[in-house]
C-alpha cells in the first residue's frame, strides 16, 4: 500500500510564492513517475507538472512559473510555485505511479493519490 501526503498549501497574494511537498512511502520512489494535478472551483482536474526518469514537463499555464523536483532520499517531490496568479487557485494533488504503470496522464485512475492541499491566490 502506497501512502501519499501533500503539504505546503495556503493563502498567498498574486505574485507570491509557495512550495508544495509530496511525501510518498513507496519502495521504488526513485523510479516512479509523479505528477502534480490541480482542480479549481468548477473545473476539471488538470495536470500541472510531472517528473519521471525521462525528465519534467509542465502545462502551458504554469510553464516558466512552476518547477517540479524530487529528493529520492527523502522520497519527496516538490512543486515550487512562483509568480502565482488567482487562476492558480485550486486543490493540488500528488499522483505517484510506480514503474511500469501507464503514463497516460489524462487517466486519473492510475497510481496512488494524496488527499490534496489547498492553494488560494488572492488578487
Amino acid at each position: 500500500q502506497v501512502q501519499v501526503e501533500e503539504s505546503g498549501g495556503g493563502l498567498v497574494q498574486a505574485g507570491g510564492s509557495l512550495r508544495l511537498s509530496c511525501v510518498a512511502s513507496v519502495g521504488a520512489f526513485s523510479r516512479s513517475a509523479i505528477g502534480w494535478y490541480r482542480q479549481g472551483p468548477g473545473t476539471r482536474r488538470e495536470l500541472a507538472a510531472r517528473i519521471s526518469l525521462s525528465g519534467t514537463s509542465y502545462a502551458d499555464s504554469v510553464q516558466g512559473r512552476f518547477t517540479i523536483s524530487r529528493d529520492n532520499v527523502k522520497k519527496t517531490v516538490y512543486l515550487q510555485m512562483d509568480n502565482l496568479r488567482p487562476e492558480d487557485t485550486a486543490v493540488y494533488y500528488c499522483n505517484v505511479r510506480r514503474p511500469f504503470s501507464s503514463l497516460d496522464w489524462d487517466r486519473t485512475d492510475i497510481g496512488s493519490w494524496g488527499r490534496g492541499t489547498q492553494v488560494t491566490v488572492s488578487s
